[in-house]
């Protein structure tokens, strides 16, 4: 049993978190290539909030949205 520990263990740390390990070391070196992931996951937030902003402007524009106060049946 505690050889299956182990290789769980041994799967982790030398095989699936090796990439974040060059990252660490590369942080060292260059502070923005290191948080690329960072940048990344920050563009698409960006570019999904705009999105989801034009959509709503589209749907309010239109006047399809209902916004009386009794909208909802439980109200």
């Amino acid at each position: 049993m505690k050889d299956f520990f182990y290789a769980i263990q041994d799967l982790f740390v030398n095989v699936l978190l090796t990439p974040l390990d060059s990252l660490r070391a590369l942080e060292l070196e260059n502070w923005f290539s290191a948080n690329i992931f960072n940048w990344i996951f920050m563009a698409v937030g960006i570019v999904a909030f705009v999105y989801w902003m034009l959509q709503l402007k589209k749907f309010n524009d239109n006047g399809e949205e209902d916004k009386s106060i009794s909208s909802h049946s439980y109200i």
